[in-house]
Protein backbone atom coordinates (compact mmCIF):
# COMPACT_ATOMS: atom_id res chain seq x y z
CA UNK A 1 0.00 0.00 0.00
CA UNK A 2 1.46 2.88 -0.85
CA UNK A 3 -0.14 6.45 0.01
CA UNK A 4 1.27 9.87 -0.70
CA UNK A 5 0.58 13.28 1.89
CA UNK A 6 0.30 16.48 0.46
CA UNK A 7 1.35 18.83 2.97
CA UNK A 8 3.19 18.29 6.21
CA UNK A 9 1.49 20.67 8.61
CA UNK A 10 -0.41 19.54 11.92
CA UNK A 11 -2.91 17.20 10.13
CA UNK A 12 -1.19 16.05 7.97
CA UNK A 13 1.72 15.16 9.93
CA UNK A 14 -0.86 12.87 11.77
CA UNK A 15 -2.27 11.71 8.86
CA UNK A 16 1.50 10.22 7.95
CA UNK A 17 1.96 9.33 11.54
CA UNK A 18 -1.36 6.93 11.19
CA UNK A 19 -0.74 5.54 7.29
CA UNK A 20 2.62 4.70 9.26
CA UNK A 21 1.32 2.96 11.61
CA UNK A 22 -1.14 0.90 9.47
CA UNK A 23 1.58 -0.71 7.38
CA UNK A 24 1.17 1.80 4.49
CA UNK A 25 4.49 3.19 2.45
CA UNK A 26 4.41 6.27 2.22
CA UNK A 27 5.51 9.85 0.82
CA UNK A 28 5.13 13.20 2.30
CA UNK A 29 5.24 16.59 -0.13
CA UNK A 30 5.12 20.06 1.14
CA UNK A 31 6.16 23.33 -0.45
CA UNK A 32 8.62 23.92 2.52
CA UNK A 33 11.32 22.42 2.67
CA UNK A 34 12.31 22.33 6.51
CA UNK A 35 8.55 20.71 7.22
CA UNK A 36 9.31 18.05 4.58
CA UNK A 37 12.56 17.66 6.30
CA UNK A 38 11.34 17.62 9.44
CA UNK A 39 8.75 14.90 8.32
CA UNK A 40 11.34 12.59 6.64
CA UNK A 41 13.23 12.78 10.19
CA UNK A 42 10.05 12.25 12.75
CA UNK A 43 8.03 9.37 10.59
CA UNK A 44 11.37 7.31 8.35
CA UNK A 45 9.77 8.24 5.33
CA UNK A 46 10.68 9.64 1.70
CA UNK A 47 9.84 13.78 1.55
CA UNK A 48 9.60 15.83 -1.20
CA UNK A 49 9.40 19.65 -1.96
CA UNK A 50 6.77 20.38 -4.20
CA UNK A 51 4.31 23.14 -4.58
CA UNK A 52 1.14 21.49 -5.65
CA UNK A 53 0.27 24.83 -7.61
CA UNK A 54 2.39 23.22 -10.26
CA UNK A 55 -0.35 21.25 -11.75
CA UNK A 56 1.50 20.24 -14.78
CA UNK A 57 4.05 17.74 -12.72
CA UNK A 58 1.29 17.05 -9.90
CA UNK A 59 0.32 14.24 -12.38
CA UNK A 60 3.63 12.62 -12.28
CA UNK A 61 3.98 13.14 -8.84
CA UNK A 62 1.44 11.29 -8.17
CA UNK A 63 1.36 8.70 -10.22
CA UNK A 64 3.28 6.03 -8.26
CA UNK A 65 0.89 5.69 -5.48
CA UNK A 66 -2.41 4.14 -5.10
CA UNK A 67 -3.53 6.87 -2.56
CA UNK A 68 -3.11 10.31 -1.94
CA UNK A 69 -4.56 12.31 1.05
CA UNK A 70 -4.61 16.12 0.16
CA UNK A 71 -3.90 18.18 3.52
CA UNK A 72 -3.17 21.55 1.75
CA UNK A 73 -6.00 24.05 1.71
CA UNK A 74 -9.74 23.55 0.25
CA UNK A 75 -8.94 25.57 -2.74
CA UNK A 76 -6.60 23.24 -4.68
CA UNK A 77 -9.12 20.52 -3.95
CA UNK A 78 -9.98 20.90 -7.41
CA UNK A 79 -6.76 20.52 -9.38
CA UNK A 80 -5.43 17.88 -7.14
CA UNK A 81 -8.37 15.62 -7.41
CA UNK A 82 -8.60 16.26 -11.05
CA UNK A 83 -4.60 14.97 -11.13
CA UNK A 84 -5.21 12.29 -9.15
CA UNK A 85 -7.82 10.54 -11.49
CA UNK A 86 -5.71 11.31 -13.85
CA UNK A 87 -2.64 9.88 -12.32
CA UNK A 88 -4.93 6.31 -11.56
CA UNK A 89 -4.34 7.22 -7.57
CA UNK A 90 -7.53 7.20 -5.00
CA UNK A 91 -7.59 10.59 -3.58
CA UNK A 92 -9.31 11.53 -0.21
CA UNK A 93 -9.44 15.52 1.21
CA UNK A 94 -10.52 17.43 4.43
CA UNK A 95 -13.33 19.96 2.62
CA UNK A 96 -15.21 21.69 4.36
CA UNK A 97 -16.08 24.60 1.13
CA UNK A 98 -19.49 23.68 -0.77
CA UNK A 99 -18.68 25.49 -3.85
CA UNK A 100 -15.23 23.01 -4.26
CA UNK A 101 -17.33 19.72 -3.26
CA UNK A 102 -19.75 20.70 -5.96
CA UNK A 103 -16.47 21.22 -8.26
CA UNK A 104 -15.18 18.22 -7.57
CA UNK A 105 -18.42 15.85 -8.25
CA UNK A 106 -18.65 16.88 -11.65
CA UNK A 107 -15.51 14.37 -12.05
CA UNK A 108 -17.40 12.03 -10.71
CA UNK A 109 -17.98 9.87 -14.25
CA UNK A 110 -14.41 10.42 -15.04
CA UNK A 111 -13.43 8.62 -11.35
CA UNK A 112 -16.06 5.64 -11.82
CA UNK A 113 -14.48 5.06 -15.50
CA UNK A 114 -11.32 4.93 -13.91
CA UNK A 115 -12.26 2.82 -10.71
CA UNK A 116 -11.15 5.13 -8.41
CA UNK A 117 -12.83 6.51 -5.43
CA UNK A 118 -12.41 10.05 -4.89
CA UNK A 119 -13.88 11.20 -1.51
CA UNK A 120 -13.93 15.60 -0.20
CA UNK A 121 -15.34 15.99 3.08
CA UNK A 122 -13.23 13.39 4.90
CA UNK A 123 -12.40 15.58 8.52
CA UNK A 124 -14.10 16.03 11.37
CA UNK A 125 -17.32 18.22 10.18
CA UNK A 126 -17.94 17.63 7.15
CA UNK A 127 -16.64 14.23 7.84
CA UNK A 128 -16.27 11.93 10.55
CA UNK A 129 -19.44 13.47 12.23
CA UNK A 130 -21.83 13.14 9.07
CA UNK A 131 -20.74 9.56 8.79
CA UNK A 132 -21.91 8.96 12.33
CA UNK A 133 -24.73 10.42 12.03
CA UNK A 134 -25.58 9.05 8.43
CA UNK A 135 -25.23 5.58 10.36
CA UNK A 136 -28.44 6.97 12.87
CA UNK A 137 -30.16 7.54 10.29
CA UNK A 138 -30.42 4.14 8.58
CA UNK A 139 -30.17 2.74 11.54
CA UNK A 140 -33.62 4.41 12.58
CA UNK A 141 -35.37 2.71 9.66
CA UNK A 142 -38.67 4.08 9.56
CA UNK A 143 -38.56 7.68 8.12
CA UNK A 144 -39.51 10.68 7.84
CA UNK A 145 -36.96 10.84 10.35
CA UNK A 146 -38.17 13.88 12.54
CA UNK A 147 -34.51 15.80 13.38
CA UNK A 148 -31.39 15.07 12.83
CA UNK A 149 -29.31 17.66 14.86
CA UNK A 150 -25.20 17.74 14.40
CA UNK A 151 -22.99 19.36 17.24
CA UNK A 152 -19.31 19.97 16.69
CA UNK A 153 -16.66 21.74 18.30
CA UNK A 154 -13.12 22.21 18.30
CA UNK A 155 -12.05 23.53 22.06
CA UNK A 156 -9.39 25.08 24.57
CA UNK A 157 -9.38 22.41 27.44
CA UNK A 158 -9.30 26.33 29.16
CA UNK A 159 -10.54 29.10 27.72
CA UNK A 160 -9.09 32.71 27.69
CA UNK A 161 -10.65 36.02 26.66
CA UNK A 162 -13.59 37.33 25.64
CA UNK A 163 -13.37 34.64 22.43
CA UNK A 164 -12.59 31.85 24.83
CA UNK A 165 -11.05 29.96 21.54
CA UNK A 166 -7.64 29.15 20.45
CA UNK A 167 -5.88 28.71 16.85
CA UNK A 168 -7.10 25.38 15.75
CA UNK A 169 -6.45 25.61 12.16
CA UNK A 170 -6.45 27.62 10.08
CA UNK A 171 -7.98 31.06 10.34
CA UNK A 172 -9.06 31.64 6.29
CA UNK A 173 -11.28 28.45 7.49
CA UNK A 174 -12.58 29.56 10.08
CA UNK A 175 -13.89 32.43 8.57
CA UNK A 176 -14.83 30.59 5.38
CA UNK A 177 -17.09 29.05 8.10
CA UNK A 178 -18.74 31.76 9.43
CA UNK A 179 -18.88 33.74 6.56
CA UNK A 180 -20.72 31.21 3.85
CA UNK A 181 -24.63 30.40 3.93
CA UNK A 182 -25.70 27.34 5.92
CA UNK A 183 -27.76 24.36 4.05
CA UNK A 184 -30.36 22.88 6.29
CA UNK A 185 -33.35 20.71 5.89
CA UNK A 186 -36.13 22.45 7.66
CA UNK A 187 -40.06 21.40 7.77
CA UNK A 188 -38.96 19.36 5.08
CA UNK A 189 -37.82 21.96 2.62
CA UNK A 190 -33.98 22.25 2.04
CA UNK A 191 -32.63 25.73 2.57
CA UNK A 192 -29.95 27.95 3.42
CA UNK A 193 -30.05 30.06 6.64
CA UNK A 194 -27.23 32.49 7.89
CA UNK A 195 -24.17 31.96 9.36
CA UNK A 196 -23.71 32.60 13.25
CA UNK A 197 -27.56 32.91 13.76
CA UNK A 198 -30.10 30.29 15.44
CA UNK A 199 -28.21 30.39 18.97
CA UNK A 200 -28.70 27.73 21.27
CA UNK A 201 -27.11 26.57 24.72
CA UNK A 202 -25.78 23.02 24.85
CA UNK A 203 -25.32 21.07 28.08
CA UNK A 204 -22.03 18.89 28.16
CA UNK A 205 -20.91 16.97 31.16
CA UNK A 206 -17.05 18.96 32.75
CA UNK A 207 -17.31 21.08 29.71
CA UNK A 208 -20.59 22.93 29.54
CA UNK A 209 -22.68 24.78 29.25
CA UNK A 210 -21.53 25.69 25.91
CA UNK A 211 -22.96 27.94 22.24
CA UNK A 212 -23.83 26.25 19.13
CA UNK A 213 -24.65 28.45 16.33
CA UNK A 214 -24.98 28.06 12.46
CA UNK A 215 -21.92 27.74 10.97
CA UNK A 216 -21.26 26.38 7.18
CA UNK A 217 -19.99 23.34 4.99
CA UNK A 218 -20.44 21.06 8.29
CA UNK A 219 -23.89 19.29 6.81
CA UNK A 220 -21.81 18.30 3.59
CA UNK A 221 -23.74 16.57 1.13
CA UNK A 222 -26.39 15.12 3.73
CA UNK A 223 -29.52 17.62 3.28
CA UNK A 224 -28.96 16.70 -0.70
CA UNK A 225 -28.91 12.88 0.16
CA UNK A 226 -31.83 12.42 2.80
CA UNK A 227 -34.33 15.09 1.91
CA UNK A 228 -37.50 13.40 2.09
CA UNK A 229 -36.28 11.13 4.45
CA UNK A 230 -35.58 13.70 7.20
CA UNK A 231 -37.67 16.49 8.03
CA UNK A 232 -35.17 18.77 9.79
CA UNK A 233 -31.27 18.60 9.69
CA UNK A 234 -28.93 21.15 11.02
CA UNK A 235 -25.51 21.37 11.94
CA UNK A 236 -24.21 23.95 14.24
CA UNK A 237 -20.15 25.02 16.00
CA UNK A 238 -19.87 24.61 19.80
CA UNK A 239 -18.21 26.81 20.90
CA UNK A 240 -18.06 28.71 24.65
CA UNK A 241 -20.25 31.33 25.59
CA UNK A 242 -19.94 34.69 24.13
CA UNK A 243 -17.94 33.78 21.23
CA UNK A 244 -20.41 33.40 18.10
CA UNK A 245 -21.87 36.75 19.34
CA UNK A 246 -18.44 38.48 18.83
CA UNK A 247 -18.04 37.32 15.33
CA UNK A 248 -21.75 38.01 14.50
CA UNK A 249 -20.64 41.48 14.88
CA UNK A 250 -17.70 41.61 13.21
CA UNK A 251 -19.82 40.13 10.33
CA UNK A 252 -22.80 42.63 10.61
CA UNK A 253 -19.60 45.67 10.32
CA UNK A 254 -17.70 44.24 7.30
CA UNK A 255 -15.38 42.89 8.19
CA UNK A 256 -15.92 39.59 6.64
CA UNK A 257 -15.73 41.24 3.13
CA UNK A 258 -13.01 40.99 0.63
CA UNK A 259 -12.83 43.93 -1.06
CA UNK A 260 -15.76 46.06 -0.64
CA UNK A 261 -16.24 48.80 -3.34
CA UNK A 262 -12.74 48.13 -5.00
CA UNK A 263 -11.35 49.02 -2.01
CA UNK A 264 -7.28 48.63 -1.32
CA UNK A 265 -7.68 47.32 2.13
CA UNK A 266 -9.46 43.73 1.96
CA UNK A 267 -11.48 43.88 5.95
CA UNK A 268 -10.89 39.77 5.80
CA UNK A 269 -6.91 39.89 5.19
CA UNK A 270 -7.11 42.36 8.01
CA UNK A 271 -9.12 40.08 10.47
CA UNK A 272 -7.24 37.39 9.83
CA UNK A 273 -4.15 38.71 10.63
CA UNK A 274 -5.17 40.23 13.64
CA UNK A 275 -6.66 37.16 14.42
CA UNK A 276 -3.55 34.88 13.78
CA UNK A 277 -1.44 37.73 15.87
CA UNK A 278 -3.59 37.75 18.63
CA UNK A 279 -5.20 34.38 19.17
CA UNK A 280 -3.38 32.16 22.04
CA UNK A 281 -2.37 28.50 20.77
CA UNK A 282 -0.60 25.67 21.61
CA UNK A 283 -2.39 25.05 24.99
CA UNK A 284 -4.62 21.25 25.11
CA UNK A 285 -7.50 21.37 23.06
CA UNK A 286 -10.67 19.47 23.13
CA UNK A 287 -12.89 17.95 20.08
CA UNK A 288 -16.93 17.51 20.97
CA UNK A 289 -19.22 15.73 18.46
CA UNK A 290 -22.58 14.92 19.38
CA UNK A 291 -25.76 13.89 16.74
CA UNK A 292 -29.22 13.65 17.99
CA UNK A 293 -31.40 11.42 16.13
CA UNK A 294 -35.41 11.71 17.26
CA UNK A 295 -37.31 9.27 15.17
CA UNK A 296 -40.65 7.33 16.11
CA UNK A 297 -39.09 5.44 18.57
CA UNK A 298 -37.94 8.59 20.89
CA UNK A 299 -34.27 10.53 20.69
CA UNK A 300 -31.01 8.50 20.28
CA UNK A 301 -27.60 10.25 20.79
CA UNK A 302 -23.91 8.83 19.38
CA UNK A 303 -20.71 11.26 20.59
CA UNK A 304 -17.54 11.45 21.48
CA UNK A 305 -14.93 13.51 23.24
CA UNK A 306 -11.55 13.11 22.45
CA UNK A 307 -8.28 15.07 23.54
CA UNK A 308 -4.89 15.25 22.40
CA UNK A 309 -2.71 12.06 23.01
CA UNK A 310 0.69 10.78 20.77
CA UNK A 311 2.02 14.54 20.52
CA UNK A 312 -1.34 15.39 18.00
CA UNK A 313 -3.67 17.31 19.16
CA UNK A 314 -7.40 15.96 19.45
CA UNK A 315 -8.20 18.38 16.22
CA UNK A 316 -5.43 17.35 13.93
CA UNK A 317 -6.30 13.50 15.46
CA UNK A 318 -9.97 14.08 15.19
CA UNK A 319 -9.72 15.46 11.71
CA UNK A 320 -7.10 13.18 10.33
CA UNK A 321 -7.59 9.82 11.49
CA UNK A 322 -11.07 9.61 10.18
CA UNK A 323 -9.41 9.93 6.61
CA UNK A 324 -6.39 7.63 6.88
CA UNK A 325 -8.71 4.78 8.36
CA UNK A 326 -10.92 5.39 5.07
CA UNK A 327 -7.64 5.17 3.02
CA UNK A 328 -6.82 1.53 4.38
CA UNK A 329 -10.18 0.40 4.35
CA UNK A 330 -10.12 1.41 0.65
CA UNK A 331 -6.00 -0.09 -0.07
CA UNK A 332 -7.26 -3.61 1.51
CA UNK A 333 -9.68 -3.86 -0.20
CA UNK A 334 -12.57 -3.46 2.21
CA UNK A 335 -14.42 -1.32 0.22
CA UNK A 336 -15.08 -0.63 -3.23
CA UNK A 337 -17.15 2.28 -4.91
CA UNK A 338 -15.72 4.22 -7.40
CA UNK A 339 -16.97 7.88 -8.50
CA UNK A 340 -16.63 11.45 -6.08
CA UNK A 341 -18.38 10.45 -3.11
CA UNK A 342 -18.12 12.90 0.35
CA UNK A 343 -17.30 10.86 3.19
CA UNK A 344 -20.97 10.31 4.41
CA UNK A 345 -21.66 8.68 0.95
CA UNK A 346 -18.62 6.54 0.77
CA UNK A 347 -18.32 4.96 3.79
CA UNK A 348 -20.54 3.66 6.83
CA UNK A 349 -20.29 3.98 10.20
CA UNK A 350 -20.76 0.42 10.89
CA UNK A 351 -17.32 0.09 8.46
CA UNK A 352 -15.13 2.89 9.89
CA UNK A 353 -15.92 4.02 13.45
CA UNK A 354 -14.46 0.64 14.60
CA UNK A 355 -11.06 1.47 12.81
CA UNK A 356 -11.16 4.26 15.14
CA UNK A 357 -10.70 2.53 18.34
CA UNK A 358 -7.15 2.01 17.79
CA UNK A 359 -6.00 5.68 18.09
CA UNK A 360 -8.17 6.24 21.19
CA UNK A 361 -11.55 7.62 19.68
CA UNK A 362 -14.54 5.88 21.42
CA UNK A 363 -17.48 6.99 19.81
CA UNK A 364 -20.93 5.80 21.93
CA UNK A 365 -24.20 5.39 21.40
CA UNK A 366 -27.35 5.83 23.59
Amino acid sequence: MKSIVLGAGVVGSAATWDLVRRGHDVAVVDADASATEAASLAFGVEATTFDVRDTDKLVSLLAPYDAVVSAVPYRFGLAIAEAAIRSGTHYVDFGGNPTVVGAQKELSSQALAAGLMVVPDCGLAPGLANVMATQMIADTGSTPIESVQIRVGALPQTPTGALGYQIAFSTAGLINEYVEPCEVIEDGTYATVEPLTRFETVEWDRWGPLEAFSTAGGTSTMCAVHLGAVTNLEYKTLRFPGHGKVFRALLEVGMFEENPGGADVSPRDLLRAALDRSLPKGAPDLVLARVTVTGEDGIRVMQFEDQGRDGYTALARTTAFPATALVDLILRGRINRPGVKTMNEAVTGDELLPELESVGIHITTQ
